[in-house]
């Protein structure tokens, strides 16, 4: 028997596969004379190829893809000429070389011999080495980065804008502003806001940077190879090593690497094109040309599709740059950014920030120009008030939040990288902490995906796989020709392939294709070879299994190699009557979708099928599908049936439609041939991340496409259906439209509404009323549904405010993946199902717990950081601004100093506030709304404003003038004096400025210890838990010396050192902050339903 590969991954005869075969020609590939892809002659093989099939990397161009792509050409061209100079003809030379290429109108054949390639044994591995080396990697050339916009973003991002025009009005204010006697102070002020601004775009461009870095390494870690022929066998290369002429496999759920001309296709294999298309219907492939236009025919599979169904062979004709894909990437303009959730939440907290900060600014302009600038003409001058309102701005605005922000997202994908969970975008991890729906897939994300046959019936007879072959050879010919059908009809109806040189040991063989498939494949194959029923039968046409259809359909004659001399083939019986030149029609699939189109049963007992005439016959296989669903298996019914030659006319292409039709038309009256049940066991820690994500508060769905009762015993086994018999269905929701629905509550342990199981087909039938009540409930299991139907689920329970998360592996995953606010694909799924998510597992699904954690942990800490920074760096700071306009005291904190407290002494102490542990009960509370629970809402300013920042401000206050008092320039004399101050010099204000500064760095001391938890006590979230905190504190404290003890700094930053006094008074107003603080938190543990609990941040 020949070895060489099948045209496709399910084989068929040897002996067809040799037909049409030639020589490979073995002339070097720089010199081989052949035409290009117009059409010349003599061009040498020497065309640059780049591609990589790691989805994400297609991110970035897939977006900038004209939707539109059938009118794709015109599109272009239009564009192109509106366009002038290097650009426009860039796009004219493009248009021209996609609308020129012929390879689709060339046969299979030409373009084999074109290429120079056998479609026996593919390229040799020196042959496709030499031209990786001459062409280069198969990878499309990244964007041209706009580095101008990208520094614009570093440098105005966030409060840089604010921060620039407040160094631009220090410059004024210094000179010209200032002649002819300008202030060294203020020039002090501007370059030290340059600085902090260079600062946060240095933080920026380093978070730009990481995020890139974390891209690159999940393109790297996510798989990227395929299937191809090379040396005669099945090998696995990466996608970035294909070369022209490589013949590679598609099958269903992967990424077509390359612009491919297909050689061989099943029946049912589609491609689909909305990646480039917009277009959400599939095109079906074909080996034909279908149209004079390159980017409509169907014998051509783009690069950067995917392939929906069916399986076929293609080979490789352009790649990387040269590709449709490549090509068009060129052409298109720059995908426009997207803020996440958290970056919204944080663009929210700084427009909040800047607004209150204009209006204040706003207000001490009027307050001066109709006030001050009239009663007090010598208090502040032009540029004093300049100096004012940048103080204004330098006060409110928490400078060291942006350096946080970025540090502490670095941490978080640091962890989730170490747990083998990769992110798209590092903040999608704060959205899946906010997730309060999480609907799964059932295999292989709740399951192992190793399927295995649990049970086999014929009839309602049932073996045990292991004794099936046992109980063949017992058995007289007659019974051993009809039970022997089973196996054989699991090997022909199969998808799944042997790989070559694998075991001969049938348990450990290696087997390729999907679980369900190779599982079925084992069984047939421990009955009987698989190998050698498939190459007794050719394949002519093949349907593949697919969520919409639910069966497999194979449509075969015998092959010229099969030993008629010696009897009958399995699966013919003698009483099919059958002829060499007959077709055998194999069906494998649900039993609820084939039972209606089977009118025979096979008999157990030997002889003809039993027909099904009755509706008890039918009942009798109802219970065995239903007594194994129960149990947890997955049952499918094996059918076939002969269709005479007659019925199939000869002229009619095989790969036509035309020709499926009528192959469907013959898909009845078939014989019933058996039962196998089929177990897929949950995977090991499934209970307790099922478990762990109900308590906190999330609602665990099941969407399969899997019989209900299977559905629900798997569901009932995770843990996700807390009692199997108390399970209602669609006939229990009400169709009144006018019933009163009560909503879902999280804090009810008694739902009214607790467990449905649900099927596609009755979710279509279902009225608004009752789609209002199913998504009440807490428990359900929806089985047999579509892609389609999947999507509906997800935007239902959208609609109504949830925040949805999707699991998922395969296909039919893709649509309600990418609908979801947090699309989570299994790292050993489908290209399509990666594609589509936002976040994917690379190992076990229980590393959701740990990402959703995170979720909730990384925004916990970002509010921790911006309550730490707001009294000190902003209500604190603002405070001496307001009282020297209002009541005409001195300004007790220098701007030098405000700007040190933010970017300097509070900057370490909010760092280690992000390195926090999660506070006890995290994932024992209910997800965040993200509607109302803002990163800065009205509870956490109150925090910040209303409670800390008084206490610290007044404490501030009253130190600085008990200084003052004490060195005999007493409050009376101060307040109301707008300038007017006896007895107060320079040295003196210095100093107690240094005091004021001081006393706010000490009792962020208390408010550091404080801020660490939300409810918990110190006791209980202690300090022991992150020991970062104490080096932080102390660091800020010996910063804070830095500053005012070194005479230069002294001298430029007008600062002074304070007496020893003034560094112990201050520790025990901390101490007492953080004793209130702990009352506060003390009522509201107590007292969850209080006044002070309802104002808790």
């Amino acid at each position: 028997m020949d070895s060489a590969p099948p045209p496709y991954p399910a084989p068929g005869d040897v002996e067809s596969q040799q037909e049409g075969y030639f020589h490979r020609i073995t002339i070097e590939d720089a010199t081989l004379p052949s035409r290009d892809a117009r059409g010349r002659g003599d061009v040498p093989l020497n065309r640059e190829f780049h591609r990589t099939l790691s989805q994400h990397e297609g991110i970035d161009v897939v977006n900038r893809i004209p939707v539109e792509f059938r009118t794709l050409s015109i599109h272009v061209e239009t564009k192109a000429s509106t366009d002038q100079g290097k650009a426009g003809e860039t796009r004219r030379v493009a248009v021209k070389d996609l609308v020129s290429l012929d390879w689709h109108k060339i046969s299979a054949d030409e373009t084999l011999q074109r290429l120079n390639v056998s479609p026996k044994t593919g390229l040799d591995t020196a042959q496709a080495h030499r031209r990786l080396q001459t062409n280069g990697k198969n990878v499309i050339s990244p964007p041209k980065s706009n580095i101008i916009r990208k520094l614009l973003e570093w440098v105005l991002g966030g409060f840089g804008s604010l921060l620039l025009a407040a160094s631009i009005v220090c410059f004024i204010a210094w000179k010209p502003l200032g002649n002819p006697d300008p202030q060294a102070s203020n020039l002090a002020l501007a370059v030290v806001l340059l600085i902090v601004l260079l600062v946060q775009a240095v933080f920026n461009a380093w978070q730009d940077f990481s995020t890139s870095r974390v891209m690159s390494s999940i393109k790297g870690m996510l798989p990227s190879d395929v299937l191809v022929i090379r040396d005669g066998i099945q090998a696995k290369v990466p996608a970035a090593d294909l070369v022209t002429g490589d013949l590679v496999y598609l099958v269903m759920g992967e990424k077509v690497p390359s612009d491919l001309r297909l050689v061989e296709v099943s029946g049912d294999l589609m491609f689909d094109r909305s990646i480039l298309t917009g277009e959400s219907e599939p095109v079906a492939g074909r080996v034909e040309m279908t149209d004079e236009n390159f980017l409509e025919t169907k014998n051509i599979a783009l690069q950067g599709t995917h392939c929906v169904g069916g399986s076929g062979l293609g080979l490789v004709i352009l790649t990387g740059d040269n590709t449709v894909f490549g090509r068009i990437a060129k052409l298109s303009s720059m995908e426009p950014m997207r803020l996440t959730t958290l970056q919204r939440e944080i663009l929210r907290f700084v427009v909040i920030i800047a607004g209150m900060a204009t209006l204040v600014a706003i207000l001490i302009v009027i307050l001066w120009a109709a006030w001050l600038r009239r009663t007090y003409p010598d208090y502040i001058n032009v540029p004093g008030l300049l100096i004012d309102v940048v103080s204004v701005m330098v006060a409110f605005i928490p400078e060291g939040l942006p350096v946080a922000v970025t540090l502490s997202l670095a941490k978080v994908a640091n962890t989730l990288s170490k747990h083998k969970v990769l992110c798209k975008s590092l903040s999608i991890v704060e959205t899946l902490g906010s997730v309060n729906v999480l609907c799964s897939d059932k295999t292989g994300t709740l399951t192992q995906n190793k399927m295995h046959v649990e049970n086999v019936a014929v009839f309602d007879t049932v073996y045990h796989p292991e004794s099936f072959r046992s109980d063949i050879a017992r058995c007289s010919q007659e019974v051993a020709a009809n039970l022997s059908q089973v196996a054989a009809v699991s090997s022909i109806c199969n998808a799944a392939t042997f790989e070559a040189g694998s075991s001969s040991d049938e348990k450990e063989k290696g087997a390729v294709g999907d679980a369900t498939d190779v599982a079925i494949l084992r069984f047939g194959d421990l009955v009987a070879s698989a190998e050698v029923a498939r190459h007794r039968w050719r394949e002519i046409f093949r349907v593949n299994f697919n969520s919409k259809t639910k069966f497999m359909l194979k449509l075969s004659q015998l092959s010229p190699s099969a030993p008629l001399n010696s009897g009958l083939v399995a699966p013919i019986a003698p009483w099919d009557k059958f002829s060499p030149y007959d077709y055998l029609l194999t069906v494998k699939g649900a039993p609820e979708v084939l039972l209606p189109r089977c009118s025979f049963v096979l008999d157990p007992a030997g002889g003809p099928p039993i027909p099904i005439s009755s509706s008890s016959i039918r009942d009798r296989l109802t219970i065995i599908q239903e007594q194994w669903a129960r149990d947890g298996q997955r049952v499918l019914l094996l059918a076939r049936k002969v269709i005479r030659e007659g019925l199939i006319p000869k002229e009619v292409h095989r790969m036509s439609d035309e020709f499926a039709g009528i192959v469907e038309g013959c898909n009845k009256d078939l014989i019933i041939v058996g039962l196998v049940g089929l177990i897929d066991p949950l995977k090991p820690d499934i209970k307790h991340t099922v478990a762990t994500c109900r308590r906190a508060g999330i609602r665990f769905f099941v969407v399969t496409g899997d019989h209900p009762t299977t559905a629900v015993s798997i569901a009932g086994q995770a843990g996700i259906i807390t009692d199997t018999k108390l399970v209602q269905h669609a006939y229990d929701l009400n169709p009144d439209d006018k019933a009163y629905i009560p909503p879902y509550d999280p804090d009810t342990t008694d739902h009214q509404s607790k467990s449905i199981v649900i099927t596609g087909p009755e979710l279509q039938n279902l009225g608004p009323s009752q789609i209002e009540q199913l998504c009440q409930y807490e428990e359900i299991v929806f089985a047999r549904t579509t892609p389609e139907q999947k999507l509906r689920i997800v935007n239902e329970f959208k609609k109504r405010e949830n925040v949805v998360a999707v699991t998922g592996d395969g296909v039919n995953d893709a649509p309600s993946l990418k609908a979801a606010d947090c699309g989570i694909a299994m790292g050993k799924g489908s290209d399509i199902a990666r594609e589509a998510a936002d976040m994917v597992l690379l190992d076990d699904f229980s590393a959701i717990i740990v990402a959703l954690e995170y979720g909730r942990l990384v925004y916990d800490n970002l509010k921790k950081t911006v309550l730490y920074l707001l009294p000190a760096g902003s209500f604190s700071e603002l405070m001496p601004i307001v009282l020297n306009i209002l009541i005409g005291v001195p300004q007790m904190l220098s701007n030098i100093q405000m700007i040190l407290i933010c970017v300097a002494t509070d900057v370490l102490p909010a760092l280690s506030l992000c390195l926090e542990q999660p506070e006890s009960g995290l994932l024992l509370r209910k997800p965040r709304n993200v509607r109302k629970d803002r990163l800065a809402n009205w509870r956490l300013i109150l925090q910040a404003y209303g409670f800390l920042g008084v206490l610290e401000s007044l404490c501030a206050m009253a130190m600085s003038f008990w200084y003052l008092q004490r060195k005999g320039v007493p409050f009376s004399s101060l307040a109301l004096g707008f300038g007017n101050w006896p007895g107060l010099d320079n040295e003196l204000l210095f100093r107690a400025q240094s005091v004021y500064f001081f006393t706010l760095v000490l009792m962020q001391w208390g408010n550091l210890f404080a801020t660490r938890g939300r409810k918990l006590s110190i006791f209980q979230h202690t300090p022991a838990s992150n020991w970062y905190v104490f080096p932080a504190a102390g660091l800020a404290l010996c910063i804070g010396i830095f500053f005012c003890y070194v005479p230069w700094f002294q001298k430029v930053f007008q600062t002074r050192p304070i007496p020893v006094e003034h560094f112990f008074i201050p520790i025990t107003f901390g101490l007492a902050l953080l004793f209130l603080d702990e009352v506060r938190k003390y009522f509201v543990r107590k007292y969850p339903s209080s006044a002070i609990a309802r104002l808790a941040w």
